[in-house]
């Protein structure tokens, strides 16, 4: 599952049994408006996100016949572009308003989906597609986790971010059931016919993707300017810029150069704390478990469709992770809150690291299980296949949910790690930086998982997938080769936890 930055604060008191578990729930009764719509498009924007995620670098190689170097290199260029627009968004909001960022992002993202779909320049694609969605996503996702906040009291905050979650993790479960829908209804290299237009199944993917994108404009209308859930009631708050009496692009322009200023000199300020080249390095090794996530977005898809033949239900197998995320990631929570954070952390680093070495052993070795109950269950039943199930299919599902077991136990807690290590006031500048491994996890897949797609799981000639996925376990372990072995000199004190 994409990462999602949970509420750093802690929850609130547990209530015992059945009756405390729903009293949690009770509390959004008295929810404003504007909580029920964030969550909603929460959930769309994850939809449309996650279905645009594993099309992107297939629709390049397809529709643009680029290499697998070069489209998974295009693939980083963007999300890193996207990762440094996000860091820029916290200050941007701060002078427009939650309503006006929303409506800005969204509009972003619908005309470049909608240049994507539609166009069939490389050039185009590029400078009108790829470069203003990585603005508009900055533009709506992490502004999400500001919404929650604003939106939610003191009591309803804590289960206000667990569902927000949830939210995410639904929205890339039909995401990835519509990937699988579009490409079984018009073939892998299919077309859909508009009027004056003719659309590949890629582009058709894009399509969809923007629609669900058009979808969360009514629902940002319905959002009031400036409301705030305090705990005496809804209160009116509206922003307004400094840079007001400007004109409209002046203003805009002069905003994002201040939310620019305002970040270096943040993180210039956060290189003279103590302990932060310590975390840095905490985050650099988790970057390396973030780096199997980015894999299974834009290399994942490729492999799947190369190995198991065009149509293959590659979907709906990383669906597991979906379902198994929002099943797991509360009882874990649960379960573990009396470990450290940077404990946790590594047990998840271990079980994540472990899983990918599923993928790299031989897929002979899963053909009896293949062949048996479970390989049965699961193509037939679970995927629909018709006839004999594939090995891979059995591999890819046991990987699947050893690699969600292991985000349970480590994703929450990085965010939680950040929080409970940030010496007073400089909670919301860590919380930032645990945006790091997404940015040199981007950098790692854009730089080698496309060499490693065209030299072990090329489009034509021999393959040796499972080579390619060793490279990946052997990479992803040296997160908990490093957590471990570096304990002593990069962990630091938790607030409020004694060492464990």
């Amino acid at each position: 599952m994409t990462s999602i930055t949970p509420d750093p604060e802690p929850a609130p008191d547990q209530a015992g049994g059945i009756a405390g578990f729903f009293s949690k729930f009770t509390v959004l009764k008295s929810a404003m408006r504007e909580l029920w719509l964030s969550l909603a498009i929460k959930l769309l924007v994850y939809a449309a996100y996650g279905l645009m995620n594993s099309t992107i670098a297939l629709w390049l190689m397809s529709d643009f016949g680029y290499s697998e170097k070069k489209a998974l290199a295009l693939v980083a260029f963007w999300s890193l572009l996207m990762t440094i627009c996000t860091l820029l968004v916290g200050s941007l909001t701060d002078a427009i308003g939650l309503r006006a960022t929303f409506f800005l992002g969204v509009g972003f993202c619908i005309v470049s989906r909608a240049v994507m779909a539609f166009t069939s320049a490389s050039w185009l694609a590029l400078a009108g597609g790829l470069v203003p969605l990585a603005i508009g996503e900055a533009l709506t996702s992490p502004v999400l986790i500001a919404a929650i906040r604003q939106y939610s009291t003191t009591k309803q905050r804590s289960i206000s971010f667990s569902m927000i979650y949830s939210m995410a993790n639904v929205g890339f479960l039909i995401a990835s059931l519509l990937f699988d829908f579009v490409r079984r209804h018009l073939g892998e290299h299919g077309h859909l016919n508009l009027p004056g237009a003719r659309l590949s199944t890629y582009q058709t993917l894009l399509l969809v993707s923007c629609l669900i994108e058009f979808m969360i404009l009514p629902l940002i209308f319905f959002l009031r300017e400036g409301a705030e859930a305090t705990d005496q009631g809804v209160q009116f708050n509206p922003k307004q810029s400094t840079h007001r009496h400007q004109p409209l692009l002046t203003g805009f322009v002069l905003t994002i150069r201040d939310a620019a200023r305002d970040t270096i000199r943040i993180f210039g300020s956060l290189l003279k704390e103590a302990g932060i080249y310590r975390f840095l390095i905490f985050l650099m090794l988790i970057a390396f478990l973030k780096l199997i996530f980015m894999q299974m977005y834009y290399v994942y898809p490729a492999f799947g469709i190369r190995v198991l033949g065009d149509g293959a239900p590659v979907g709906t197998l990383w669906a597991i992770n979906s379902i198994c995320a929002i099943l797991l990631v509360p009882v874990v929570g649960a379960l573990t809150q009396k470990y450290s954070a940077y404990k946790m952390v590594t047990v998840g680093a271990v079980i994540s690291a472990l899983s990918v070495f599923i993928m790299a052993l031989p897929s002979a070795w899963f053909e009896p299980l293949a062949n048996g109950f479970f390989g049965q269950w699961l193509g037939h039943s679970w995927l629909g296949l018709k006839g004999g199930v594939h090995p891979y299919y059995v591999m890819i599902a046991i990987f699947v949910v050893l690699l969600s077991v292991g985000e349970a136990f480590y994703s929450p807690r990085v965010y939680e790690y950040a929080a409970a290590i940030a010496p007073k006031g400089q909670e919301a500048s860590y919380g930032a930086l645990s945006y790091i491994p997404f940015l040199l996890s981007k950098l790692l897949i854009g730089t080698f998982s496309g060499l490693l797609l065209a030299q072990y799981c090329p489009a034509q000639g021999e393959r040796h997938p499972e080579t390619m996925w060793l490279f990946l376990a052997l990479t992803a372990a040296i997160a908990p080769v490093g957590l471990l072995m570096l304990s002593k000199v990069i962990r630091l004190k938790e607030a409020g936890r004694e060492e464990d």
